[in-house]
């Protein structure tokens, strides 16, 4: 098993751009395992501590999700602007501008860190920081323009490495990911995939990604409408657990479930009252 693994290491690290193979490595392009016996925790509020090795993460809305660390850190995918009435301010927030509710033009200035994911004067995105013990980086992918045109490196998806775990965010992805992209993304834990059914990918792209990728946990977001979720769920139903979840999950390496699972969370905004779901 080691000897066939170690060539598709190597080969993720050829992918990556030499900048980044100079800059802290990616645990998620690497050799791993994981333990069963899965426990999700719903806290009583977004402010209260993680246990050590755990992240939670909570679904705000549409395409934004915060992911929290035990050392305080924080960050927003796709981020609009708003994550509640609580006065919070995310240590690091990413955007993508395919649309306007994946992304602002007005972002907290009080926010440490924020990370455009399209290119600018022709130059991709190209993120890799640390945000605490938090690596924060990026895999470019394009995206339809106008009438079948297409505007390259318009989107990223954003791998978040923290506690062991890798958490990737597709953003919102016009196309399925060719072997250099699946190899720069590396091994993805938990992954927030649209399933509006055909603005970003269509469904079945989707499930064929995600199948391809699997995942420990998959979190679906950006859903239009019941059909195209329903028309997910069944096909991702084969091989993944189906699981309806509350707002947010707290999630270790130790606890990752022994079958990839897909976790429906119901959005909801930051907020401060105790026993806020």
């Amino acid at each position: 098993m080691l000897t066939r693994l170690i060539p598709a290491f190597l080969s993720a690290l050829v992918a990556l751009p030499v900048a980044a193979q100079d800059r802290r490595p990616s645990h998620c392009i690497a050799i791993a395992d994981a333990a069963p016996d899965i426990e999700y925790l719903h806290k009583a509020s977004f402010r209260d501590g993680l246990d050590p090795f755990t992240v939670r993460i909570s679904y705000i809305d549409h395409a934004t999700f915060l992911i929290q660390t035990p050392d305080g850190k924080a960050a927003a995918t796709d981020y609009t602007g708003f994550l509640g009435m609580p006065d919070f301010v995310p240590d690091v927030v990413t955007m993508n501008n395919a649309h306007e509710s994946h992304w602002t033009s007005i972002p907290d200035p009080r926010i440490p860190h924020v990370l455009e994911g399209w290119a600018r004067d022709g130059q991709a995105a190209d993120h890799n920081i640390l945000v605490g013990e938090m690596l924060v980086r990026n895999v470019p992918t394009d995206v339809r323009s106008g009438f079948e045109s297409v505007r390259e490196n318009g989107n990223s998806i954003f791998v978040f490495e923290a506690e062991g775990l890798c958490i990737g965010h597709l953003g919102h992805l016009h196309h399925e990911p060719d072997d250099a992209q699946y190899a720069a993304l590396g091994r993805l834990d938990i992954v927030m995939a649209a399933v509006d059914g055909g603005l970003t990918v269509d469904v079945p792209t989707m499930i064929r990604i995600l199948k391809r990728q699997r995942s420990s946990i998959v979190l679906p977001m950006h859903a239009w409408s019941m059909s195209s979720m329903q028309q997910f769920l069944a096909g991702m139903s084969d091989e993944f657990a189906i699981e309806q979840g509350g707002s947010s999950i707290e999630v270790s390496l130790r606890t990752l479930p022994p079958r990839p699972t897909v976790i429906v969370l119901r959005p909801s905004f930051l907020r401060d009252e105790i026993g806020s779901p």
